[in-house]
């Protein structure tokens, strides 16, 4: 079996600049086979994708990224072959965007306490096309509206936590996101935990039901790799990866930046089918 895929790409459904069907269109001119649609707690990204790859030899399969926390630490979790349609997982995705909203609106009142008053609320839901609103959403303004240079600066000095116009986001934990992923018939995999650096609590998501591990990340030493490469084997997880794509609100990545081969989708699926 030969082709590549990028199983980790965001869309303006949540907090990318890219539609599902650019999204496409980035992968066909990058030779890909096949395309996972991840994005931020939402999948309204996942039909019209599939709808834009139907002319061309390109599989998208169903996928999120759901928030979780634990131990004061952001935690990722990716489902894969989701049942994106109906289910548990639509009605919690609710409560995720309702929560969004709140959130959204509550750092917006403490940033204007500490002298941002030029940020409106439905200027941030302009930059997205759901209401999967989002920190990202409000450092593209603050950087806009010339508060700050960059968006990194952006969450240094306002959105981080503990700082002025943090707020604090939906809590769940990875082993709830692990098991609403199971509970659609998904394949849930800890993104790219190079970035969490809570390797030591993996085994613990794998007794849950963590099913895959993202080893391929963009921009990464071969040594970083080859490490959770190690951490993927000794736990019997699927090693997968992708780009991390966010359109033109990240620079440092692209739809195929990295890639994974067809066998680790097969993986994925096989996984998916021993769960039906």
């Amino acid at each position: 079996m030969t082709g590549k895929a990028d199983l980790h790409i965001h869309t303006y459904f949540s907090d990318s600049t890219s539609s599902p069907q650019e999204v496409v269109d980035d992968a066909v001119k990058a030779g890909l086979c096949c395309i996972a649609v991840t994005d931020h707690d939402i999948v309204e990204g996942v039909v019209p994708a599939m709808q834009a790859a139907l002319p061309h030899a390109l599989e998208v399969v169903p996928g999120i990224e759901l928030s979780s926390e634990i131990e004061h630490c952001d935690i990722h979790i990716l489902g894969y072959f989701i049942d994106h349609q109906k289910g548990l997982l639509l009605e919690k995705i609710e409560v995720f965007l309702d929560a969004r909203v709140e959130r959204m609106k509550q750092m917006i009142i403490n940033l204007k306490s500490v002298g941002v008053n030029n940020i409106e609320f439905e200027e941030v839901c302009a930059l997205t096309r759901s209401r999967a609103v989002g920190r990202a959403h409000l450092a593209m303004l603050l950087q806009q509206k010339g508060w700050v240079p960059n968006i990194k600066t952006a969450f240094e000095k306002y959105l981080g936590p503990g700082c002025p116009g943090y707020a604090p986001k939906y809590k769940q934990t990875p082993f709830e996101a692990i098991e609403l992923i199971r509970s659609c018939g998904g394949v849930a995999v800890m993104a790219h935990p190079m970035l969490t650096q809570k390797d030591e609590l993996i085994p613990q998501f794998v007794a849950a039901g963590l099913k895959g591990l993202e080893v391929y990340y963009p921009n990464c030493m071969n040594t970083v790799i080859e490490f959770y490469e190690r951490i993927a084997k000794k736990n019997g997880l699927i090693a997968t990866g992708g780009s991390d794509a966010h359109g033109k609100a990240k620079s440092f990545t692209h739809v195929g930046k990295k890639t994974v081969p067809l066998e680790v989708v097969e993986q994925l699926r096989l996984a998916h089918q021993a769960m039906l």
